[in-house]
């Protein structure tokens, strides 16, 4: 079943999982909930020895085991859940893994954009059964946090903070009423929430000034912020956990070395140093120099090693990947990398030797050729 899909949503990759864990799972559930919260962690972290269960559980979600805990039990009160942090943090994952291991359905979203309506958060209608048979339940099309609310299940907001005030207004209403009003019916026209029903939603910390949340709606929230990934272990357990999906995805049989995945994370390490030191935006790249971002540049690599090289990844084959991922304003993104490969690069080739002797010259190639 998951084959057929291009990404299957978190409740179908791991349903054999899940299912496991729900028929050992005797601890008590709020609401409709199909997993405890003690097992809903496990689900997302990962079991350890001290669990006592008969079968590992491969985490999935690396971060503070503090900020999963309080997000469960935000989820289990009648509050709604804001997850708030910079790009690539992993906070539309841990929504989508809360949601499957709560309810076993993660699709119930909505994207925030400047193009969001209330109808995108409530209802519409089926314009040619209204002309038909007129309005009625029937011909209503229920949003995906009006059906959230109907089944009593979590319902995802992505991307809060691109919406407008509009419809951050209505949110307000469903998460502190717990209803819906259908003022064009004259009957059966009011959704209750059923309990379990919930929303989680994430917010950019860089669209700060976008559209800002009312004091309103962040009173119907609870946030955890989820940071930047800066620890070194962790990150690369981020990008490899990413990386063998990737491969098991496109049924690729190449290996990553080690050596390459230092150098990787490591550029991108004295990457951020560098924009964390420069003294004006124009001396920044514009990518966010996310883990996501670096996920991004290994899945580059690898495709391009598979489908265009000798199916061996290679360090000029990854450093050109960086550069083609990160230069994405010319010529400004460019004169930065350039000065990096020089100041930065050139002489840890020097010093090390080895593989960033090739992530050297990929790199200057790359750079030379989008010049």
């Amino acid at each position: 079943m998951t084959d057929e899909m291009l990404r299957a949503p978190a409740e179908a990759k791991y349903a054999e999982e899940l299912d496991w864990l729900e028929s050992v799972d005797d601890g008590p559930k709020p609401f409709s909930w199909r997993l405890s919260p003690r097992m809903v962690r496990l689900f997302v972290l990962g079991s350890e020895r001290s669990d006592g269960l008969d079968r590992e559980i491969k985490q999935k979600w690396f971060g503070d085991r503090s900020f999963v805990e309080r997000a469960i039990v935000t989820l289990a009160s009648d509050r709604g859940l804001l997850l708030i942090g910079d790009p690539g943090t992993g906070k539309s994952w841990l929504a989508e893994l809360l949601s499957a291991a709560i309810c076993r359905n993660s699709t119930l979203v909505v994207q925030g954009t400047a193009g969001t309506t209330e109808d995108h958060i409530k209802y519409s209608w089926n314009v040619s059964m209204v002309i038909a048979k007129g309005q009625s339940r029937q011909s209503m099309i229920p949003s995906p946090i009006m059906t959230a609310m109907e089944q009593g299940v979590i319902g995802r907001f992505e991307e809060l903070t691109r919406s407008t005030s509009d419809v951050q207004d209505a949110l307000i209403s469903i998460l502190s009423e717990k209803y819906v009003s259908i003022p064009e019916l004259d009957d059966d026209n009011i959704v209750f929430a059923k309990p379990g029903f919930s929303i989680i939603a994430t917010a950019n910390s860089r669209d700060r000034g976008v559209n800002d949340l009312s004091s309103a709606l962040k009173r119907r929230f609870n946030f955890v912020r989820i940071p930047v990934v800066t620890n070194k272990k962790s990150e690369a357990e981020i990008v490899r956990f990413r990386t063998t999906e990737l491969l098991r995805r496109h049924r690729i049989e190449l290996e990553v070395p080690p050596s390459l995945l230092d150098i990787l994370l490591q550029s991108f390490a004295d990457l951020r140093a560098a924009a964390q030191s420069a003294t004006s935006d124009d001396e920044k790249l514009e990518s966010a120099l996310s883990t996501a971002e670096q996920i991004g540049v290994l899945e580059d690599a690898i495709l391009h090693s598979n489908f265009f090289g000798d199916s061996t990844l290679r360090a000029s084959t990854l450093a050109g990947s960086l550069v083609g991922s990160l230069a994405r304003r010319s010529p400004e993104d460019l004169a930065i990398l350039n000065k990096f490969w020089h100041g930065v690069i050139e002489p840890r080739s020097k010093k090390d030797g080895g593989e960033w002797q090739g992530f050297l010259e990929g790199g200057r190639q790359a750079i030379a050729t989008l010049s």
